[in-house]
């Protein structure tokens, strides 16, 4: 009987994925068999190239070039992967892990570029908001969006719902945070690269 040994230097960027902050106690990266059942259920795999079992597939090879491919960008985490892993694998995890790389390496600007509106919201209101970018687009797609927009406030009220925006002492509160935590030098970095 051969032994063949496995080359654990691969295995060393799948334990980086495992050891980081955003991953489950119970990640089954390294579980994964290879079914393709993640691929199977998964919506964004049925309308575009993306394949999440090829994306565990290449973080077991210690193929660090997946964080600058496209079809990362194609998961919106709807953990459907999860549910259906007889290991309980979630690649939905995995890349909200390899996006975090990319964007920390550079290689990810433009994907989240258009984005910046987002977290400058969280700067001003303590909350995320739609990116006024997107406004055009949206009241496109969406008849009487900008109506709803501009009579936000009035209709909230009709519902006996609060304002949107939390207190000042907790939007001063959730700034405080994000400075501490190196929040704005790294969105700071992402509007510098769109500039050079």
């Amino acid at each position: 009987m051969n032994t063949q040994r496995i080359d654990d230097e691969p295995l060393d960027f799948a334990e980086t994925i495992i050891n980081d902050i955003k991953s489950s106690k119970d990640e089954g990266v390294l579980k994964c068999v290879q079914c393709g059942m993640c691929t199977s259920t998964c919506p964004a795999a049925r309308h575009s190239h993306y394949n999440p079992r090829d994306i565990i597939e290449r973080v077991l090879e210690g193929d660090k070039t997946v964080i600058e491919e496209d079809d990362i960008w194609n998961c919106f985490y709807c953990y459907t992967c999860h549910s259906i892993c007889p290991v309980g694998n979630s690649v939905s995890e995995v890349n909200q892990i390899l996006k975090q790389l990319a964007i920390s390496e550079g290689k990810a600007y433009d994907k989240v570029y258009d984005y910046l509106g987002f977290a400058d919201s969280y700067y001003s209101e303590a909350i995320g908001a739609i990116p006024s970018t997107f406004y055009p687009e949206i009241s496109e797609d969406v008849d009487g969006w900008w109506d709803f927009r501009l009579h936000l406030d009035e209709i909230r009220e009709e519902l006996g719902l609060g304002p949107v925006s939390p207190p000042r002492e907790v939007i001063e509160e959730v700034s405080v945070i994000l400075d501490n935590t190196g929040f704005k030098e790294r969105i700071e970095k992402i509007r510098e690269s769109k500039e050079c």
